[in-house]
C-alpha cells in the first residue's frame, strides 16, 4: 500500500506538473497575445487620433482663413463707404459755398434794388415837385371830392325812390304775376347729322390708319361719329359752334372730293372765317329785328354767336330775341321804358356766347361781359336778376325774369342740371389744359372722354403716357363724374416746306 500510495503520489505529482507547466505556457501565450493585441489597438488608437488632430486642424486653419476673407471684405465695404461719404461731404461743402455765394448775390442785389428805387423815388420828386407824403395828401383830397360827389347824387337817387315808391308798388304786383308763367320744354342737342352721296365716302372720310378722321377731331375738337348708319355721319361735341364749324368743313370736304390731311385744315379754316362773318350778319339782323342799336361790335358778334347755341332744343338767338320783344310790349303795358326792357331782354342771355370758354355760369360771364363793354348798371342787373341769382333793382329786371320764362319756360331744377353739366365739362378742359405739356384739350362724348393734344416739342412719345396719366389722377381727385373718363393723348409732328 505504501508503495502503491507512492507511486500513485509520483505519478500525480508528474501529472500536475505537467498540466501545471502547460497551464503556465498556455498563461504566457495568452499574456503575449494580448500584450500583441494591445499595441495594434494603441498604434491603431494613436493613428486615429493623429488623423482626428489633423482634421480638426485643417477645419480650423479653413474657418480662419475665410473668417480672414469675411473680414477683409468688411474691411474693403467699410473704406468704400468711407470714400463715399467723403465724396457726399465734399459735395455737401460745395453746394453750401455755392448757397452762401447766392445768398451773398442775392443781398447785393437787393442792396442794388433798394438803392435804385430810392434813387427813381428821388427822380420823381424832382420831376413831381411833391415829397411822396405830399402826393399822398394830394391823392387823399381829390378822392375825398369825388366821394362827397358820389354821395351826394346817391343820397338824392334814394330820396327820388322813396317818393316814387307807392306807384312801383303798385307794378311790382302786376310784374309779380306775370313771372309765375312757366311751362316745359325739350333737351338740348348736341350731335349734328352730316348726309354722304354714298357709303363709301365713310372710308374716305376716315382715311388711311384713320389719319383724315384724326385730323378733322384734333383740328375742330369735335368727335365723329361712323357707324351703321345709311348715308350719314354724325358730329358729336357740346361746343355749337365748334360742331358748325365741322359740319360745314365736313360738308365741302364731301362736295370737294379731295379728302386728306392738309385739304381738311384748308377747308377747316375757310369754313371758321365764313362762321365769323355768319356771326356777324345774324347779330346785326337781330338789332335791327328788335330795334336796339348803338350796340358796342363785339356785342353784336357775341349775340351772333347765339345763334349756334341752343337751350332744352331752343335757338338761344331766336330766345332773346322773343325775350326782348315780350319785355318791351308788357313795359310798354306797364309804362315803363321799353327801350330799357329791350335791350336788356336781347342781352340777358350773352354769356352763353362764351360759357364754353369761360368759367363761370352764363349770369356771372354777362355781367363781366357787358361791364368790359360799359353797358349800363341798369341793363346789366336786368340781365344778372333773370334767374334769380341777384336781387332785381328795376322793374324791367323783373320784367326780364318773366319774359324768359315765357319764351323759355324751363323749369328751375332742369336748368340747374345743365348749368350743372356744362360747367363739369369746362372744368374737365381746364384740369387737362393746366396740365404741363398741353397745347389744347377737347371734351367729346357727352363728358365721357377727354382728347388731349399734346405740345411735342415738351412732350416725348414716350412721356405721353405719363401725361394721360397724370391728368386722368388730377381729374379723379378735383372732379366729380358718373361713370369713367376716357383720357385720350395725343403727339403729333408736323413738318413743313414749300418746293419752289
Amino acid at each position: 500500500m505504501v508503495i502503491g500510495l507512492f507511486i500513485g503520489y509520483m505519478i500525480r505529482k508528474s501529472v500536475a506538473e505537467k498540466v501545471t507547466g502547460s497551464a503556465e505556457q498556455t498563461a504566457k501565450n495568452i499574456i503575449l497575445d494580448a500584450e500583441n493585441r494591445s499595441e495594434a489597438i494603441k498604434k491603431e488608437l494613436v493613428v486615429e487620433a493623429r488623423e482626428e488632430v489633423h482634421r480638426l486642424k485643417s477645419e480650423a486653419e479653413r474657418e480662419i482663413k475665410e473668417r480672414r476673407a469675411e473680414i477683409q471684405r468688411a474691411e474693403k465695404r467699410i473704406i468704400q463707404k468711407e470714400e463715399s461719404i467723403d465724396k457726399k461731404t465734399e459735395n455737401l461743402e460745395r453746394k453750401e459755398e455755392n448757397f452762401q455765394n447766392r445768398e451773398q448775390n442775392l443781398i447785393n442785389k437787393e442792396s442794388e434794388l433798394n438803392a435804385q428805387l430810392e434813387k427813381q423815388v428821388a427822380e420823381l420828386e424832382r420831376i413831381s415837385g411833391y415829397t411822396a407824403e405830399e402826393a399822398k395828401q394830394l391823392l387823399l383830397s381829390n378822392l375825398e371830392k369825388e366821394i362827397r360827389v358820389e354821395a351826394s347824387i346817391l343820397i338824392k337817387d334814394i330820396e327820388t325812390k322813396a317818393r316814387e315808391e307807392g306807384e312801383k308798388k303798385a307794378k311790382e304786383i302786376i310784374s309779380g304775376a306775370i313771372q309765375r308763367c312757366a311751362a316745359d320744354h325739350v333737351a338740348e342737342s348736341t350731335v349734328s347729322v352730316v348726309p354722304l352721296p354714298n357709303d363709301e365716302m365713310k372710308g374716305r372720310i376716315i382715311g388711311r390708319e384713320g389719319r383724315n378722321i384724326r385730323a378733322i377731331e384734333t383740328l375742330t375738337g369735335v368727335d365723329l361719329i361712323i357707324d351703321d348708319t345709311p348715308e350719314a355721319v354724325i358730329l358729336s361735341g357740346f361746343d355749337p359752334v365748334k360742331r358748325e364749324i365741322a359740319r360745314m368743313s365736313l360738308e365741302k370736304l364731301i362736295v370737294d372730293g379731295r379728302i386728306h390731311p392738309a385739304r381738311i385744315e384748308e377747308m377747316v379754316e375757310k369754313s371758321e372765317r365764313e362762321i365769323a362773318n355768319v356771326i356777324k350778319e345774324e347779330g346785326e339782323q337781330a338789332t335791327f329785328d328788335v330795334g336796339v342799336h348803338n350796340l358796342h361790335p363785339e356785342l353784336v358778334k357775341l349775340l351772333g354767336r347765339l345763334k349756334y347755341r341752343t337751350s332744352y332744343g331752343q335757338n338761344v338767338l331766336k330766345h332773346s330775341i322773343e325775350v326782348a320783344h315780350l319785355a318791351g310790349l308788357m313795359a310798354g303795358e306797364l309804362g315803363l321804358d321799353t327801350k330799357v326792357a329791350k335791350r336788356a331782354g336781347l342781352l340777358h342771355d350773352i354769356g352763353k356766347a362764351l360759357d364754353h370758354e369761360v368759367e363761370g355760369t352764363h349770369v356771372d360771364i354777362g355781367i363781366d361781359i357787358l361791364r368790359k363793354y360799359k353797358e349800363s348798371e341798369t341793363i346789366i342787373n336786368g340781365m344778372a336778376a333773370h334767374h334769380g341769382d341777384y336781387e332785381p333793382k328795376s322793374l324791367e329786371a323783373v320784367l326780364i325774369t318773366a319774359a324768359d320764362a315765357l319764351s323759355a319756360a324751363r323749369p328751375g331744377a332742369r336748368r340747374e342740371m345743365l348749368e350743372t353739366y356744362i360747367k363739369r365739362l369746362q372744368k374737365l378742359e381746364e384740369l387737362a389744359n393746366l396740365t404741363k405739356g398741353v397745347e389744347h384739350s377737347y371734351a367729346i362724348q357727352a363728358g365721357r372722354e377727354i382728347r388731349v393734344i399734346a405740345k411735342p416739342d415738351e412732350v416725348s412719345d414716350d412721356e405721353i403716357a405719363f401725361l394721360a396719366r397724370e391728368i386722368s389722377k388730377r381729374i379723379e381727385s378735383e372732379l366729380e363724374y358718373p361713370g369713367q373718363i376716357k383720357v385720350n393723348v395725343i403727339r403729333e409732328t408736323r413738318a413743313v416746306d414749300y418746293a419752289k
